[in-house]
């Protein structure tokens, strides 16, 4: 994701629709993505979530499910905070209207298109894609601790 680090989530109740935004990642928490956003967002009120993200190559897909919240917390917003993050926060890291979202990441499903050449070839002439010649499918957990 850092070489593209743009989503779309959207909270699950309530019948909304996604939006596109910037995760925020931190290496140290592998399970969680941040968002940056204005306190009146739409998601801003949390809760249960999908995000959907593809690669820039198109060649990895994911669905991640999760609970959003607020975290704000000042030790997080600095260790986050970018000159991009700057542009949309006039106000800088005290910024009233900024609101930091965390999303928990709970299950995942994982799609990377690397097929092989057979399915290339069979595609290209309209053959039958046979399993093997596609790509890979997982379905992962959080690695968080219980």
């Amino acid at each position: 994701m850092s070489g593209s680090p743009f989503l779309m989530i959207g909270l699950t109740a309530g019948g909304q629709h996604s939006e596109p935004l910037t995760a925020q990642l931190d290496e140290d928490q592998v399970d969680t993505l941040h968002f940056f956003v204005g306190r009146g967002n739409r998601l801003a009120s949390g809760g249960k979530a999908m995000a959907q993200f593809v690669s820039k190559g198109h060649d990895y897909f994911a669905c991640l499910s999760g609970t959003i919240s607020i975290s704000n917390d000042p030790a997080m917003i600095d260790k986050l905070w970018s000159k991009q993050v700057e542009a949309w926060f006039p106000g800088g890291k005290s910024d009233p209207d900024l609101a930091l979202l965390k999303f928990d990441i709970e299950s995942a499903e994982l799609w990377e298109a690397d097929m092989s050449l057979a399915g290339k070839l069979k595609m290209i002439f309209g053959g039958r894609i046979d399993p093997e010649d596609e790509g890979s499918h997982a379905v992962v957990r959080t690695t968080a601790p219980d």
